[in-house]
């Protein structure tokens, strides 16, 4: 057998049991590894899950058998988590990946649990990157997971309902993992800093070097602690023990710009992106982009101000932005970066280059400065409730006019409060999709009986 580039096939090798979480304890490992917690109070972040009698909590300590779905993205601690239930359990610990191991390979791991378990040793399986099991892979897992065969762990970047078979999922706790904080970062870096498993103490982290590593983390442990050792292997090619932002810098092969996510230059950086994309220059919008994602920027956090963006600047002037937008951040939460980038700058350009309107902005602007105001009034009789008991002796509902039975779908009669009767707030633009939506909007109100 061939692959898609005419080389043989290798056969996949069995996994064996502990996978690359097992035996962990040469000095050569990465200092992610290294550094993994060996017990559930070591775990930083993720404390909402933590809890006292928390079903994490719970099977980390060997008092559960239910499997669950760990979803978060890259770096969150998935895989630490499943590295402490290997620790902190006398069961059987199994690691497969799903980019490399089969049917055959899984149907085996099963076999052998199932052999194991007759002799009285549980087994945890903890499958990694589970989104890419096939239905048919994913399919071999259910009757060990419906019988408590096994207590699977699995590990998910990507949306478990879109990506999991429901009978699997059913039959599993899901827990989703929120991203790690600066200030866990933090903790981390400074763990790796002075723990004897990793750097012990034997380097000084300069304070705006440490903000660098934090910054260019992106909320990443493991980015993190992979920036620390490759700083201080770049300490020892100078023959220092002062890691310097300089050798962070040099070390991660990244320029860190001037950029400082919570000092001016965040909000500056932003607020010339919104301003760009609102201007439509889509190549000044783009450098604002490549600014943020160079310097470390929450790709969600653009995400976001995109989404706004495309209801306060372009509203139904390109109504479709919005869809884009938002398609956009759930694709970011996804797949994460560095292939977020490649969405994000879809739906800037999307963004920049659409007709503009704030008609959208205007329009609920001057309804809520009315409502503020005061200026509200009684809902009309003939539009209020008039399914409950007593409502039609009110006169509810008395004299409403279906829309769908009126030509045109328009039914004419009074909608707004009488305070309110004359009211226009959405006053559409001429630009893109606003022009034949004010066209029409002429003719509704000819139709109500309302001023244009």
């Amino acid at each position: 057998m061939t692959d898609l580039f005419g080389n043989p096939d290798e056969a996949p090798s069995r996994p064996a049991p502990g996978g690359t979480l097992g035996g962990a304890s040469h000095d050569q490992l990465p200092l992610a590894v290294r550094l993994r917690p060996r017990s559930i109070d070591e775990i930083v972040g993720q404390q909402h899950l933590l809890g006292a009698g928390s079903p994490l909590r719970r099977l980390a300590e060997g008092n559960s058998a239910m499997s669950v779905f760990l979803w978060g993205p890259p770096g969150v601690g998935k895989t630490t988590i499943a590295s402490v239930v290997s620790h902190a359990t006398n069961r059987r610990f199994v690691e497969i990946s799903a980019v490399t191991a089969g049917v055959k390979e899984v149907r085996a791991e099963l076999d052998l649990a199932r052999r194991e378990l007759a002799q009285g040793r549980a087994t945890v399986l903890f499958v990694d990157e589970v989104h890419r099991f096939s239905k048919a892979q994913q399919d071999v897992l259910l009757p060990a997971v419906e019988n408590r065969l096994v207590t699977l762990i699995a590990a998910t970047t990507e949306n478990p309902s879109f990506s999991v078979i429901s009978p699997l999922l059913s039959r599993s706790l899901l827990l989703t993992l929120k991203p790690l904080t600066d200030d866990d970062i933090g903790t981390l870096v400074d763990r790796g800093l002075t723990d004897e498993r990793g750097l012990g103490g034997r380097y000084q982290l300069d304070q705006e070097a440490r903000s660098t590593i934090i910054r260019l983390a992106g909320g990443d442990a493991r980015r993190s602690l992979t920036y620390l050792e490759e700083s201080a292997a770049g300490a020892d090619a100078v023959d220092s023990t002062a890691i310097t932002p300089e050798i962070v810098e040099k070390s991660v092969d990244r320029a860190a710009l001037r950029y400082d996510k919570d000092g001016d230059q965040h909000y500056d950086v932003i607020s010339a992106f919104i301003k760009s994309v609102r201007g439509s220059d889509v190549d000044a919008s783009l450098h604002y982009l490549a600014r943020m994602l160079e310097a470390g920027e929450d790709p969600r956090f653009i995400a976001r101000r995109l989404i706004i963006s495309a209801s306060e600047d372009i509203g139904m002037a390109a109504p479709s932005v919005l869809q884009t937008c938002v398609a956009a951040a759930q694709a970011v939460q996804l797949i994460g970066m560095p292939e977020a980038q490649l969405t994000l700058a879809h739906a800037t350009i999307a963004a920049a280059t659409a007709p503009k309107s704030n008609a959208v902005t205007m329009a609920i602007g001057a309804a809520r400065a009315d409502v503020s105001a005061g200026r509200a009034g009684l809902v009309p009789p003939h539009l209020r409730d008039a399914h409950y008991s007593g409502a039609q002796q009110l006169g509810h509902g008395k004299g409403y006019t279906y829309a769908h039975d009126a030509p045109h779908a328009i039914a004419r009669q009074q909608y707004l409060p009488d305070e309110l009767v004359d009211a226009v707030y959405y006053q559409p633009t001429d630009h893109g999709n606003e022009a034949g939506i004010k066209d029409r909007l002429a003719t509704i109100k000819r139709l109500l009986g309302r001023k244009a």
